[in-house]
């Protein structure tokens, strides 16, 4: 399968500190591009395990006796670990958001450089789509998401403009969905409006900020004392979420603080923000929006 190159290869792997002996999880296989990087690093009883909901990553499983690849959600990571004896890691990688292969397949309908169905699942097996979403959605919840995931302003009477289309005919293609809203899609800032567009159909059809909310509550449980998280968002609404956890353990409001100001942590942030370079940018274009964030599971001492 067509997989372009990892974004931030060296940078995410690093970030987990590798003990050769170790126990990792990959909760977006993909191309498998960060899983060959681990396991470079891992010692003959070092054991990695990764997650793909995607019924194409299957056919890039990796060969190697200390690899196991799961067929799920990673928002069921625990879970499915456990079957396999695992209840404590010494490093979880995720890599948020479409990967390219799935973008570069115009028929799972991912890109706005495509005429093809609107569909967007990461799991083919899903009943929503895109398809749905768009011609099944009353107005009100359709603005909703529109707003929420797209971060449109005009979100109220583009969902007025799609509901309006659809009384005549169903909504099948990227084609369609631009006539629907081609008084929103002006010259210069079409593709942009179309981008923010499509991510939040995709969002909403995928849940893929509560599947990251549900995957990060799990990760404290899971990680050994000083076991690492390693985490690339490509989205503001992504990593918004990563950034408020690692700080505070929350994603919404403050903790409880003690008498002295104090609150605990179940993460602790490890160095700065990392993006990738020019360089990187220059080769693989969707490296462009990529922000790492690296934390460490606090131990009992430090508490």
């Amino acid at each position: 399968m067509e997989y372009h190159n990892p974004v931030l290869l060296k940078e995410t792997v690093d970030g987990l500190n590798i003990q050769e002996d170790g126990i990792y999880v990959d909760v977006t296989f993909g191309g498998g591009g960060h899983s060959r990087e681990i396991l470079k690093h891992l010692g003959e009883k070092g054991k990695l395990f990764a997650f793909d909901q995607d019924l194409d990553a299957l056919k890039n499983k990796i060969e190697d006796d200390r690899f196991t690849l799961i067929n799920e959600n990673f928002r069921y990571m625990n879970r499915f670990l456990r079957l396999y004896g695992i209840k404590k890691v010494d490093g979880v990688l995720a890599d948020f958001g479409v990967s390219s292969h799935q973008f570069d397949k115009p028929e799972r309908g991912f890109s706005t450089r495509f005429d093809a169905e609107l569909d967007m699942r990461m799991n083919q097996n899903d009943k929503l789509s895109a398809f749905h979403v768009i011609n099944e959605y009353e107005e009100k919840h359709l603005a909703s998401v529109l707003k929420q995931y797209g971060e449109l302003r005009q979100a109220p009477a583009m969902a007025r403009s799609i509901v309006h289309y659809r009384k005549d005919q169903d909504i099948k293609t990227g084609e369609s969905l631009k006539q629907a809203l081609a008084k929103f899609l002006g010259h210069k800032k079409e593709n942009k409006v179309l981008a923010q567009i499509y991510q939040a159909i995709r969002i909403e059809v995928n849940q893929e900020l509560e599947v990251i909310k549900e995957f990060l509550i799990q990760v404290p449980e899971l990680l050994k004392p000083h076991g690492r998280l390693s985490v690339i968002s490509y989205h503001s609404l992504e990593d918004r979420l990563v950034k408020r956890f690692i700080r505070n353990g929350m994603f919404e409001g403050e903790p409880e603080r003690d008498i002295y100001g104090n609150f605990e942590v179940p993460l602790k942030k490890v160095g700065k923000l990392i993006v990738p370079s020019k360089e990187e940018i220059a080769q693989n274009s969707r490296a462009r929006s990529a922000k790492l964030r690296v934390a460490e599971k606090v131990s009992l001492n430090e508490k």
